[in-house]
């Protein structure tokens, strides 16, 4: 059973930092793509970022791109999200996604809320 959990949400000023984690068990393989996508309150969900398995290649949205850094951890199929000088448009419940070979596996997300 694959199981994607998400962690490091919370409540953080505009201007600040906030580090997301998102960790997949029951994997059979390591070389899943990790991407972040989120989802703002009476908004679709929305992509944010991506990474490939071994980390070399990422791709970000233009709303994120030069703040949020993605990136894998040496822990097989963990990565990380820092997201730095926060916005009041980034808060949005987040969610991570593994995929790859046909398969994609989705956490339970972790809401990121920006105050003013």
């Amino acid at each position: 059973q694959v199981q994607v959990t998400e962690s490091g949400g919370g409540l953080v000023q505009a201007g600040g930092s906030l580090r997301l984690s998102c960790a997949a068990s029951g994997l059979s393989r390591i070389n899943y793509r990790v991407a972040w996508f989120r989802q703002a309150p009476g908004k679709g969900r929305e992509f944010v970022a991506d990474i490939n398995w071994n980390g070399y290649r990422k791709s970000y949205a233009d709303s994120v791109r030069g703040r949020f850094i993605l990136s894998k951890d040496r822990v097989p199929n963990t990565a990380h999200l820092q997201m730095n000088d926060l916005k009041g448009e980034d808060t949005a419940v987040y969610f991570c996604k593994f995929y790859g070979a046909g398969h994609e596996f989705w956490g339970q997300g972790t809401q990121v809320t920006v105050s003013f």
